[in-house]
This record gives C-alpha cells, sequence and structure tokens, in this order.
C-alpha cells in the first residue's frame, strides 16, 4: 500500500464510521495530511490489505509525521496527535449528547450501547493497551477472585495521592484543573498531560447536581464508567452521595457503582476530584454470600447481613431506595464513630483527624437495590506505617499500592512490574540459577518447599499463589479480621448497629 493509498483507506474508514459522505472525503483528506505533514517521499511499512486495522492505520500516519519532523516542531508526541486523527471518528459534543438521550427512550443499555461504542471506535478507550494486560482467576474461600497484571497504565504511589490531595489550592490554578474535569473534553493534551481531543462526555443529573458519564481509557472491566462531579471538591462519602449512587443504577439498571472511600491509604488514586467508577459487569464481590444476617434497629429491610468476604462489608438488600438510604447512612456515620482499641481501631486521633470511612457499592438486581458497605480505617502504627489495615510489608513484593474500589470488589490490579518479576521466579524455581528480585526470594523458595515443580505446573502454582496472597491483602485491609477476636470485635459493632 502506497502512502496515497494509506491515506484514502483511513479517511474512508472515517466516512463508512460516522456521519461524514462520500462529499467529505477531499476535505478530510486535506484535513489528515495537514495533520501528518505531506505525504510526498515518505516510505511507510508495507500492510497487507487482508489484515490491517483502522489501528494499523494510525501507527503509520504517526510514522509519517515522526519521518516529517511534524512531532518535534509542533512539541507534541504521538499520543496527542493519535487523539487528533481519531477525533474525525467522534461526532461534536452537541451530537453525542443529543444521540445520546435519544437512544435513552428506548432503553438505557442502547444509549451505553451507543456511547461505549463510540469510545472504542475512536481508540479513546485504549484496547490494544487494554489486551496487553495478563489476567487470570484464582479460585480461594472467598469464591474466585481476579488477577490482572497492568500492562496499560501505571499505577500511582500512595504518598503522592495524598500529596495531590493536599495540594488542592495548587491544583485549581491547572487547565484542566483535574484529569477528570469536563474541560478535557476535546483538549489537546500537553507533553506532560494526557491527550483528550476525541474524549467525550455525558452530562447528568444526580440528585440536586450536574455530573458527568464518560468511559475510563484504560478500562479494568466491561464497560468501566467514571462519574465524576461538575465541580471540583474533594472525594466524600455522605448520604448524598449514597443517594447518587441509588438513583445512577435507577437510571441505568444494568451498571453498578461504587465509591472509593474519601481518606488517604484506604481511598482511590484521585482523591481530589470528587467521582464514582461503574460499569455493566458482575465483579467477584456481587457473588459473595451472608456469612451472617443481622438487624438494624429502627429499619426494616428485605434483608442485611455481613459477608462472606475478606474485607469487613455489610450488605443490605431491599425495593425501597428511600428505606435503604437511611439504613446505609445509620451503619456509615456509626461507623464514622466507632471505636474498639481491641482491635487497632480507632475513629479519630488525638488531633481530632478522623480515620473512618466506607467504600460503598450499589447495584440493582432483581428488582431489589443492593448496598455493600465495607468498613475502612487508615490509622497508621510503628509496626505498620504504610496503614494497620493496608497490605503488610510480607506481601508487598506482590501488592503495595492502596487497595481502591475495584481491588475491594475482588478484582487485583498488580503493577506493571510483576510481568518480569514473574518470569523470573518462574525461571529461578525451574532452574535454581536465574536471579530474581530480594523481595520474592523467600517466597519462591516457600513455593520450592511447598510444591514438586515441573515446567508443566508452574505457572498454575504461581498463579495460584498470587492470588493467596491477592486474598491475604483484602484481609489485611479487613478492618475486623476473620479469627476469634476480631469477629468478637465485630458482633460488637453490630449489636451497636441493633
Amino acid at each position: 500500500m502506497t502512502t496515497k493509498e494509506l491515506l484514502n483507506q483511513f479517511v474512508e474508514q472515517i466516512i463508512m464510521d460516522t456521519d461524514y459522505t462520500d462529499e467529505d472525503f477531499i476535505y478530510l483528506y486535506n484535513q489528515v495530511l495537514g495533520l501528518v505533514g505531506g505525504i510526498d517521499g515518505v516510505f511507510i511499512k508495507d500492510i497487507f490489505l487482508d489484515d490491517f486495522t483502522t489501528l494499523d492505520i494510525l501507527d503509520q500516519l504517526i510514522e509519517i509525521a515522526a519521518a516529517n519532523d511534524v512531532l518535534s516542531k509542533r512539541q507534541i508526541n504521538a499520543d496527542m496527535l493519535g487523539a487528533q486523527l481519531m477525533n474525525f471518528f467522534v461526532p461534536r459534543p452537541s451530537i453525542i449528547r443529543k444521540n445520546f438521550w435519544l437512544n435513552y427512550k428506548i432503553s438505557p443499555r442502547h444509549a451505553t450501547d451507543y456511547f461505549f461504542g463510540i469510545s472504542k471506535r475512536s481508540n479513546y478507550i485504549k484496547t490494544r493497551e487494554i489486551n496487553q494486560n495478563i489476567s487470570f482467576p484464582v479460585l480461594t474461600d472467598y469464591g474466585t477472585l481476579q488477577i490482572t497484571i497492568n500492562l496499560s497504565k501505571p499505577e500511582k504511589d500512595p504518598k503522592k495521592i495524598a500529596a495531590a490531595l493536599k495540594n488542592q489550592n495548587a491544583q485549581d490554578e491547572k487547565y484542566p484543573v483535574s484529569q477528570l474535569a469536563k474541560e478535557n473534553e476535546g483538549y489537546w493534551g500537553r507533553l506532560d498531560y494526557p491527550a483528550r481531543t476525541n474524549h467525550r462526555v455525558i452530562p447528568l443529573s444526580l440528585g440536586d447536581e450536574t455530573w458527568y458519564f464518560q468511559y475510563s481509557p484504560y478500562a479494568y472491566f466491561n464497560e468501566h464508567a467514571i462519574v465524576f462531579s461538575k465541580e471540583l471538591r474533594p472525594m466524600h462519602v455522605d448520604k448524598g452521595n449514597l443517594s447518587r449512587l441509588l438513583e445512577f443504577v435507577t437510571k441505568f439498571p444494568d451498571y453498578f457503582i461504587g465509591s472509593n472511600a474519601d481518606l488517604p491509604i484506604v481511598g482511590g488514586s484521585i482523591l481530589s476530584h470528587d467521582h464514582f467508577q461503574a460499569g455493566r459487569y458482575e465483579l467477584p464481590m456481587a457473588q459473595a454470600t451472608f456469612s451472617k444476617e443481622i438487624k438494624i434497629k429502627g429499619h426494616r429491610l428485605k434483608k442485611a447481613g455481613v459477608l462472606n468476604w475478606p474485607m469487613t462489608t455489610i450488605r443490605l438488600v431491599d425495593e425501597n431506595q428511600d428505606r435503604i438510604l437511611e439504613a446505609a447512612t445509620k451503619i456509615m456515620l456509626s461507623w464514622e464513630e466507632y471505636s474498639d482499641e481491641s482491635c487497632s481501631i480507632k475513629a479519630y486521633d488525638k488531633q481530632g483527624e478522623r480515620h473512618h470511612t466506607v467504600t460503598p457499592i450499589v447495584r440493582l438486581r432483581q428488582g431489589c437495590y443492593e448496598v455493600d458497605l465495607v468498613l475502612r480505617d487508615n490509622n497508621t502504627s510503628t509496626e505498620f506505617p504504610d496503614g494497620i489495615f493496608h497490605p503488610h510489608p510480607d506481601v508487598q513484593h506482590i501488592k503495595r499500592e492502596n487497595i481502591g474500589l475495584i481491588e475491594v470488589m475482588g478484582l487485583a490490579i498488580l503493577p506493571p512490574r510483576l510481568k518480569k518479576e514473574l518470569a523470573d521466579v518462574k525461571q529461578y524455581l525451574l532452574d535454581g540459577i536465574t536471579a530474581i528480585q530480594p523481595s520474592h526470594k523467600d517466597w519462591a523458595e516457600e513455593l520450592n518447599r511447598q510444591n514438586e515443580i515441573t515446567p508443566d505446573n508452574i505457572d498454575t502454582i504461581i498463579n495460584q499463589s498470587v492470588g493467596n496472597i491477592f486474598k491475604r491483602v483484602l484481609e489485611d485491609a479487613g478492618v475486623f479480621k476473620r479469627d476469634a477476636d476480631g469477629q468478637a470485635g465485630l458482633q460488637r459493632f453490630i449489636d451497636k448497629l441493633s
């Protein structure tokens, strides 16, 4: 394929996938030509006509631009140019929103299918990068947990997350003010800020406020969405936001939605901008069963109880939105003030700083609302300076990052370093010679002692062990442990509710 044929094919694909017509061909051709800086004298790799994709063509166009010195002259990178080129596949925001709500009149599923399809087709959702992730299920005594080694998006350091929250005033002076702000829609990006030219958002009314719905560019599950507040404000979990979660699933019953906790250590990666995460997907926690039923004084629900789950989770079930909201609020406020020093649980420190919150998850299933409230505590100690209810040092060789909403629900997002490190551990166990990270040495030796390792079973052994370590990570994050003392402490808290 010649460079001219390549450009023709890209323009034809735009016309095929959008409301542009053949009459727009010359206009589109010249727009793309201008972005890549011309095609004369530029040679490209061979592409076979029967197996290329739009993204293959995009890669070639970016190479043409690089050969023309366009990237350096314009002071942009490949990601920024790629977003500008794929922006041709996305209608302008007003059209997206109009079509979304027209589809919604048919059904909420029609609306989300429409928006999700455009977000993928325009490469806003980075499907190729996401497909690089390594994923596998692991059966545990809590059910099947899901493991993902994240190779598409860098994880954030917990200390940097806390620092970003403290530096809120400095953030207010930037544009866009956060990576979740509505001003990202169509933003070209910078060398130090991701391109969002092909990005679109859908305004939603939740409660008495405007929020925005978008998809995550680096999705961890099907239709991984983000719902963020119009106002730039720190994360907060309260009755108002619990009500918004319930309202969202009423509007989009195919989706679950949840909020990260609103404190450092136990919170997510962006505490400086109020937001939720949602998706049309059933994460492992959704399948968890009750280990005990409970009563909440003054609140009659269809069902309430503690889940058989590594983190302390109370599930409420009822068909009435107001009734379940009031019961959930009571639990949240009770936990916020609750202390039990025999279990290292302290609501406030000597300076009056709050240490308790919840990670709430909401879904609509078989005509009933389900609210899962995961109790969180972000205290630290001399023994556990990273957090008493945070992955402890002996498991941090696998996971040391914050345990956010997605991990809470049983999907491990493990750091990219593990791809190479686990491959080295595998080879070390097979040949005893390969060097491995010192942090994995004790673990590898334990695997060697406990198993008869062969080339046929090594992957299963390592994967199962990683899954068991993730289970331990979640147990570390659980405020009431699964032992006798922890369960006695849990009963004391339940007694306060009943």
